[in-house]
């Protein structure tokens, strides 16, 4: 029997950035109709369509061998995983997610005490137990099956609600009390699966080629021509991701300088490159930059 490597995909929200990590590190994956078994053109990955909220339970109990989730959700649910890597991407930025205390603009509350006896609603209930007895107060903690930014103050005095840039609260008439935690996606693995060595070497290859595209994201790559008179005036001008290729050409007194930099910063550079001398620049996209 061939050897498989059953995989784990977030549902929902993250599912077509995850997808796009994958198909810029060089995996073709496509979403069947209906179906919860994605494609994808890698005969020794088995892939399954699951919510982040579930995804540790599946891998703790040896249903997926790995898969990809959220800090938080692995911590709500106490789930005995491997994490292999983070992997911080997400569908709107790549700042980690946060989940905060949120009230009323117009409410009482100012910090964790002034939640004693109150009603919080949310879908990390017991991430938000911990952080209250953390801080020795008693509320009565409910799960919400979602929007629960619509739920104070008639059906909740607190809401803890995960947020990347707090609009959504803000525009629900909200305003955010303090952070209770900071989450990133992270690839975790089934502890037996980890210790398994064609298993293991399949998911360090795939966490490498997923970084790899994650570290080429916003960068491009620059080739150009340098008289060896003016090559220390046009090194002098390049933020180098490491220090610049520097190459011989047929003609001895002439170097190709190849080096990588921010995509932002591309615009204002090159002038600055040919006042001091490079010429032929190309520029070029990367899909992926492995250290």
């Amino acid at each position: 029997m061939n050897n498989v490597l059953k995989l784990g995909l977030p549902a929902g929200s993250l599912q077509e950035a995850t997808a796009e990590l994958f198909r810029k590190a060089g995996y073709k994956i496509t979403f069947p109709s209906r179906s919860y078994y994605p494609a994808i053109d890698d005969p020794e990955l088995h892939c399954t369509l699951i919510r982040a909220q579930e995804m540790g339970r599946y891998v703790a109990d040896g249903s997926l061998d790995c898969g990809l989730t959220g800090h938080d959700w692995i911590v709500e649910s106490d789930a005995q995983v491997t994490e292999l890597a983070e992997l911080v991407f997400s569908k709107v930025s790549r700042r980690p997610v946060r989940w905060v205390l949120a009230v009323p603009n117009d409410s009482d509350i100012r910090g964790p005490k002034d939640l004693q006896g109150k009603r919080i609603a949310t879908e990390v209930v017991n991430i938000t137990r911990k952080w209250l007895a953390g801080h020795g107060v008693t509320a009565n903690v409910e799960f919400s099956w979602g929007a629960t930014e619509v739920k104070p103050p008639k059906f909740a005095d607190a809401i803890v609600e995960v947020t990347e840039t707090g609009n959504s609260l803000r525009a629900n008439g909200l305003r955010i009390v303090c952070d209770l935690l900071s989450s990133t996606t992270r690839f975790v693995a089934n502890p037996v699966a980890a210790t398994d060595p064609w298993k293991r070497q399949k998911m360090d290859d795939l966490i490498l080629m997923l970084k790899g595209a994650m570290a080429a994201e916003g960068k491009v790559g620059l080739l150009m021509n340098v008289h060896r008179d003016n090559l220390v005036r046009v090194i002098a001008q390049l933020p180098a991701l490491k220090n610049p290729t520097v190459s011989p050409l047929a003609d001895a007194e002439w170097v190709a300088i190849n080096t990588i930099i921010d995509e932002d910063t591309v615009r204002h550079i090159i002038p600055q490159l040919k006042a001091a001398g490079a010429s032929g620049i190309v520029e070029y996209p990367l899909t992926k930059v492995i250290d």
